[in-house]
């Protein structure tokens, strides 16, 4: 030994061996200290809080959104089955119930094989507390020697976190916090993701998968390379099997299964009821506004872990969205071909040409100085693109002004379906793709309603005393203090003036001429006062065009109006959150349905109404839900077009569920070609109709499919005990005008 002292290259080595050891003995004193940065203390390490996604389920206690800055759910211990800690001690951290944070074992064997033999197979030495500590406290850049002090101090974190919690507490904290693909932090919200379906469910194989994925979340993504998460989740396997957690018969049965998912993104954007989940969100930020914590701070949407329960049927849902979307498909076809080569939205129309100047990026341009022909040039510069269609999105080079015209031509909807006993809302749809169409036509919307609004006359004429056998000539009627505006019906060139509609066969074939006759008759004050006491807050105009349903009213105030036909003449408010508790459990807000207090109208107009607007789905109108689409269940219901067939409605009336489906382009400018496809009947109908075979065909909704209207008394059926239609006598034909012109008298 003292020769070797007397060697120049020993006495090297002893001083580089010595300064190195000095030199990582200083770095870790400095992190120790927090010359670095504070680094937690066991006080800190107490009290882990983490950022935890708000939950918003829907009334079955299904979990249909998230908000969130991270899409973090946290569990216990019991909610994790075992073989998902064996599937990650076996990959992670095999000494796990060994070490103390810090695994001296693993990391000597990775100095020897990794530095010093060259060996990639020894692993990278890092335990699941390292792990941990990592994921709760991030890395920082340090400019020089970052890797080390960020190691240290994850070290010292470990070793602390290690005296505090149980390795049980430590494997909870983890998977609770463990990032894995498509920004998804926790076991919980990764295996809803992925597999659609809560962690205490996942089997070996989808534990397996997401325990695989922690080597590289990007890399191994299921979702967007499958045969390579497949060929890792099988690494796990045989990780499992080389430390006894998995049996070789079971470990070769396993591996050769194909691996499935069930994708299911939470993403604000996408996934079930978008429309929907941004609504509450917009209504959760004015209620927190009022919620205090118990220390008197607010509450964070994106960070405290709230649960939002909510009135939304996700089934029900399901088939709204697949009946709209289907029937969408088709009439976007008709629609675009019933105009041929001359349509509106063609790029060069004069539409198109006026849409363009009121662009915000135009009117950037032409602040800019640059003249109507630079700016032209600059907006048909073509550049890669995603467009929406629905046969699926498409990657395109296309203008500013390409953009313009093709979203122009997309027909849009809103449909809301309610529970009319309490407003409670079961399926929402604002439009028809969040993501390209963010504009909702159920809360933010205002349209003309067309023949929707026909019941309300015909609610304030029977409320204020007229007889369903009251009958009207279909006759055109020129009204001289009205510009000698002369209300038509659609679909008739010449209606027979001599033939007499009772007021069930007027509505329920939703005869204009009558609906202005009887608005005159009952005056249009009272209508308004009636349309007010059910719900309507919008001022509509005092005009016999309002007969028609010139006036723009919201879909959800339309909806909750209608909910009176069967709930006790008592119109409802449509309302989504039922309650909002913290992460805790405890319930810090509850909502209750807004009923009527009193009645809008009586027992006896409300049986008359129900009635006739069973007339509409039977005999009138809406008869193809019979013929066509041959729904046999007790229905009611009033389909609406408006003028130049710019808006199509649809009203479904049923004991336990109202309906109500609009369809229509953004743009006033465009509205269908013709009234044989943009009727209501055709346009707005159809979803109602598909969806409500989706709901007869599930057995679980027998309770609204098969309930009853209501048996209307022995008066109201002896009032409607007529004849529907009658022609003038001879003598009436003889001397009678055809065309008569009057002053309207309505108010």
């Amino acid at each position: 030994m003292a020769s070797l002292l007397h060697k120049k290259w020993f006495k090297w080595s002893l001083i580089s061996g010595a300064s190195i050891v000095a030199f990582f003995t200083v770095i870790y004193i400095s992190v120790y200290l927090g010359f670095f940065g504070k680094t937690p203390n066991s006080k800190d390490l107490s009290h882990i809080k983490q950022a935890e996604a708000t939950q918003v389920l829907d009334a079955n206690g299904a979990l249909i959104g998230k908000y969130y800055i991270f899409d973090r759910q946290p569990l216990s211990f019991e909610d994790f089955p075992q073989h998902l800690i064996d599937a990650l001690v076996a990959t992670e951290d095999v000494r796990f119930y060994q070490h103390d944070g810090v695994d001296n074992v693993s990391l000597l064997r990775v100095f020897v094989k990794n530095i010093l033999l060259r060996d990639q197979s020894a692993g990278g030495g890092s335990t699941i507390t390292l792990q941990l500590a990592k994921n709760l406290f991030g890395r920082k850049d340090y400019v020089m020697f970052s890797m080390l002090i960020n190691k240290f101090k994850e070290s010292i974190i470990a070793k602390r976190i290690e005296e505090i919690y149980t390795k049980k507490e430590i494997l909870t904290l983890y998977l609770n916090t463990v990032p894995f693909s498509d920004n998804t932090f926790g076991i919980e919200s990764a295996s809803r993701k992925f597999f659609n379906k809560p962690t205490k469910a996942l089997s070996l194989s989808e534990a397996a998968t997401l325990v695989g994925t922690l080597k590289a979340s990007t890399y191994y993504n299921p979702r967007l390379h499958l045969k390579r998460a497949e060929a890792r989740r099988n690494v796990v396997f045989q990780q499992m099997l080389n430390n006894n957690y998995l049996a070789k018969d079971a470990f070769e049965l396993l591996k050769s299964q194909p691996l499935n998912i069930d994708y299911k993104s939470f993403n604000h954007d996408v996934g079930l009821a978008p429309y929907f989940r941004a609504e509450v969100k917009r209504q959760l930020a004015k209620i927190l506004d009022s919620i205090k914590k118990p220390d008197g701070s607010s509450y964070d949407l994106y960070r405290d872990g709230l649960v939002v329960h909510t009135t939304l049927d996700s089934t029900m849902q399901v088939y709204a969205e697949a009946a709209m979307k289907a029937h969408l498909t088709d009439l976007q076809k008709a629609h675009e071909t019933s105009f041929g080569t001359h349509a509106p939205w063609q790029s060069k129309s004069q539409l198109v040409t006026s849409l363009i100047k009121e662009l915000p990026v135009y009117k950037s341009y032409k602040k800019a100085g640059l003249t109507a022909s630079q700016i032209i040039d600059s907006l048909s510069k073509k550049h890669k693109t995603t467009l929406f269609s629905w046969e699926g999105d498409t990657i395109k080079k296309a203008s500013v002004i390409d953009s313009l015209s093709h979203y122009l031509k997309f027909l849009n909807t809103g449909m809301l379906s309610i529970n009319p006993k309490t407003g409670g809302i079961k399926t929402y749809i604002g439009g028809i793709d969040f993501r390209f169409f963010q504009y909702d036509h159920v809360s933010q919307s205002e349209r003309q309603v067309g023949s929707t609004f026909k019941p309300f006359v015909y609610t304030t004429a029977i409320e204020n005393g007229m007889k369903p056998c009251t009958y009207f000539s279909l006759a055109s009627v020129t009204y001289t203090n009205y510009d000698d505006w002369t209300p038509t019906n659609s679909g008739a060139s010449e209606d027979d003036p001599y033939i007499n509609y009772s007021l069930e066969k007027a509505l329920s074939n939703s005869v204009n001429t009558i609906a202005v006759k009887v608005l005159n008759e009952v005056g249009i004050l009272k209508v308004i006062e009636q349309a007010k006491r059910m719900g309507i807050t919008k001022e509509l105009p005092e005009e016999p065009s309002l007969a028609l349903g010139v006036a723009e009213i919201n879909l959800q105030e339309l909806t909750g109006a209608y909910a009176s036909f069967v709930n006790e003449s008592k119109h409802v408010k449509p309302y989504a959150i039922t309650k909002i508790e913290d992460k805790n459990g405890k319930v810090i807000a509850t909502f209750k349905p807004e009923v009527a207090k009193e009645q809008d109208y009586s027992d006896y107009t409300r049986q008359v109404m129900l009635q006739i607007m069973q007339s509409t789905v039977n005999t009138g109108t809406a008869a193809r839900l019979r013929s066509t689409y041959g729904l046999k269940n007790d229905i009611a219901g009033k389909t609406g077009t408006t003028q130049n067939n710019k808006d199509g409605w649809f009203v479904g009336i049923t004991p336990h569920l109202v309906t109500v489906t609009w369809v229509g382009n953004d743009n006033h400018h465009i509205g269908f070609k013709t009234t044989g496809i943009g009727q209501g009947a055709n346009s707005a109908l159809p979803i109602f109709a598909q969806f409500y075979k989706s709901l007869n065909n599930d057995s679980q909704f027998k309770a609204i499919t098969q309930s009853h209207l209501e048996t209307p008394t022995d008066a109201v059926l002896n009032d409607l005990d007529c004849e529907t239609e009658k022609r003038d006598g001879f003598l009436k034909r003889l001397f009678g005008s055809k065309k008569k012109e009057k002053t309207f008298k309505g108010n």
